[in-house]
């Protein structure tokens, strides 16, 4: 008896150890509204029609899956298959995560681009000595500072509790006087409600997410630094695709981080906007205040290269091009 074409493919793809209609898990600790998720599901979207369904990525967003720390190991650990995080957060694993939340560091996306482009080998490298592969990298808008009092210069910030949310804000908040405290992006509204935090630097993406008008004033648009996140898929899991599909995924990527790119700046735009319509006062730092976040600026950059060591000195000289 003949069996069917789909049948004897079947067979021969499970010969080759490519397994086929897999459904993969995915954790991102941003709500479905961010820019981020959007771009995520959408590139989910691409991957399920070009692969003509026999992958489909389900996308768990808003910490719904895993908390944010705890997404990376997941996917080290074979718990889910792909993940998102903030690349900053991993900065106590490999100093080269911390480089990209160095205030002033860049100053604009095209900045931002060759500093990726020049940290980038080093962050594939990590990744796949622990079984993953990095598929794309999006920053955020660049971060800036929301009080509830008027701030003029970093002296006006001492004693605020500060919203820490990676290695490189808690330094901020040590250099500057503030009170560093861990709060998520999910928890911001109830830790400022509470009492725990009274200021933040954030882009006006999470301001946005998190309503920042309802328990802050003044948003000063610093665009201190330009931090990324980064996607990323358990290797084991690509391997186990056929060549094609594999080609699709990464395909999908590629687009995917070209599109997220250009998300992130109009992003920028829009968000800053909305927290102006919504009462808030969008304001430019004064120089006092530039000059004196400049200044930790230089000791993070400086304290930076000293834990890179010649892999940290080699990224930061290729991007100012030395």
């Amino acid at each position: 008896m003949r069996k069917p074409i789909g049948v004897l493919l079947g067979l021969l793809l499970a010969g080759l150890g490519w397994a086929q209609n897999q459904v993969w898990n995915m954790a991102t600790p941003y709500p479905d509204g961010n820019f981020h998720t959007i771009n995520i599901r959408e590139f989910a979207k691409e991957v399920e029609a070009a692969t003509q369904g026999r992958l489909t990525i389900r996308v768990s967003s808003g910490g719904s899956l895993l908390p944010h720390p705890q997404i990376l190991p997941g996917v080290r650990n074979g718990q889910i298959q792909m993940g998102e995080v903030l690349i900053s957060l991993l900065a106590n694993e490999n100093p080269v995560f911390a480089l990209d939340s160095i205030p002033f560091l860049v100053g604009s996306y095209d900045d931002a681009q060759r500093l990726y482009r020049a940290s980038r080998p080093e962050i594939e490298n990590w990744l796949q000595r622990r079984g993953m592969t990095l598929l794309f990298s999006v920053p955020w808008p660049g971060q800036g500072l929301y009080t509830k009092q008027p701030v003029n210069s970093a002296a006006d910030l001492k004693g605020i509790r500060f919203r820490a949310f990676n290695p490189a804000t808690a330094r901020i908040a040590e250099l500057t006087g503030m009170i560093p405290t861990q709060v998520e992006a999910a928890d911001i509204p109830q830790a400022f409600a509470t009492g725990i935090v009274a200021a933040m630097i954030t882009s006006p993406s999470t301001g946005v997410d998190s309503q920042a008008w309802d328990f802050t004033r003044y948003f000063y648009d610093l665009r201190a630094w330009i931090p990324k996140n980064m996607v990323f898929v358990s290797r084991r899991a690509l391997d186990s695709l056929s060549p094609a599909d594999r080609e699709a995924v990464l395909a999908a990527a590629r687009r995917a981080e070209q599109r997220g790119w250009q998300a992130s700046q109009q992003e920028a735009a829009s968000k800053t906007a909305i927290l102006a319509q919504r009462g808030m006062q969008v304001l430019q730092p004064s120089p006092q205040l530039v000059a004196d976040l400049k200044k930790v600026g230089e000791i993070m950059t400086n304290e930076w290269l000293k834990r890179a060591g010649a892999t940290g000195v080699k990224i930061y000289r290729t991007y100012l091009g030395r």
